[in-house]
């Protein structure tokens, strides 16, 4: 199926482009009534993404409600732990839940990832098959998993952490442990990318939520490492990835196998293209916080941003997902600045 707007593609590619192409991270759903409607209708944000019809749903919302030039995929990077044997539950106000975690070598039973990643995550590439039917073209659908640090990082601590110190410990108590782990995941992430590219996704962010909690040193060994075999096997569509937190790490990544870089919005944009120059795609990087100002102090933000750019090889987003509680008018606001900016 030929794409009506294919401006993130290109953007990704260094290919030429009329404006710059915008979307948000944790677009489908959160801010929108209508992503509220659909959720009250299911037991909870699982059965969501488990029910592929409701998840394009809500996946398409964004493309008619805001006009973003691209749709993620209605998901969760949880969904990879749990298909290798790590179920987990999402609690309402606190977050990701493991009853199970891995501690020791014997726990590697729950990460097994020997087996079809296409049947037990069939629910996501079936969602997929289905958005891109509701897209009929209108733009690309971009797939996505979490990065393997991120996903350790829950494995082990079971929910979510302000130190992560337990996975981290296990980086100086148990490395070889850290790395046999860390490989088994990489193993079915890889799996999992390429099915969602052969269901129909046109693009893929890896998310490295977590990066930022290791030095420069252990992100190189215990991050970056993955990282890089993800990028040289998963080239079928453009790869974004995003190491939020990761300043030390950015010209590293910047020379992994991938089309686009995500910077949070604490990354100063000038002063990484001059370090990486024109060889990758920038994505990036409004403070999610910015939302919250008035809709002519979201105008004048979004333009300061614009005006930082040195290059075309630029896709707008915020530096990190969009929160709930922000007014999708001032949402809309973003999206428009970035439309109407004559790109010099």
């Amino acid at each position: 199926m030929n794409l009506k707007n294919d401006l993130i593609l290109r953007a990704a590619r260094g290919e030429n482009i009329e404006r710059y192409p915008v979307w948000l991270m944790r677009q489908a759903g959160r801010i929108l009534p209508e992503y509220r409607t659909v959720r009250a209708s299911l037991s909870g944000f699982k059965e969501l993404v488990e029910t592929p019809e409701k998840a394009a749903e809500v996946t398409v919302q964004p493309v008619d409600l805001l006009g973003v030039d691209a749709a993620i995929i209605f998901s969760d990077i949880l969904v990879v732990p749990e298909a290798m044997g790590l179920e987990y539950q999402m609690v309402e106000s606190k977050g990701p839940y493991f009853e199970k975690t891995i501690k020791t070598e014997d726990d590697l039973k729950y990460a097994e990832f020997n087996f079809d990643v296409e049947d037990r995550l069939s629910y996501v590439l079936e969602a997929i098959r289905i958005t891109n039917k509701e897209l009929n073209g209108r733009v690309p659908l971009i797939g996505f998993a979490g990065a393997p640090w991120t996903i350790l990082c829950y494995m082990i601590e079971g929910q979510g952490s302000k130190t992560f110190s337990k996975a981290r410990k296990i980086l100086y108590q148990n490395p070889t442990l850290a790395h046999d782990l860390l490989n088994r995941i990489t193993e079915v992430t890889i799996q999992y990318l390429k099915a969602q590219v052969k269901a129909g996704a046109h693009m893929l962010q890896v998310f490295d939520s977590w990066a930022g909690i290791l030095g420069t040193e252990q992100y190189a060994e215990f991050g970056l490492k993955y990282l890089d075999r993800i990028a040289r096997e998963v080239n079928e569509v453009p790869l974004t990835l995003f190491s939020k937190g990761a300043f030390t790490s950015v010209e590293a990544i910047a020379r992994l196998d991938c089309n686009t870089v995500g910077v949070d919005w604490n990354m100063d944009i000038a002063t990484i293209r001059k370090n990486i120059g024109e060889t990758r795609t920038l994505q990036g990087n409004l403070d999610p916080c910015a939302l919250y100002a008035s809709h002519a102090e979201v105008e004048r933000l979004t333009n300061n941003m614009l005006n930082s750019f040195s290059s075309k090889r630029h896709i707008v987003n915020l530096g990190h997902g969009v929160y709930p509680d922000i007014d999708p008018e001032k949402v809309r606001t973003f999206i428009q600045t970035v439309k109407n900016y004559e790109l010099k």
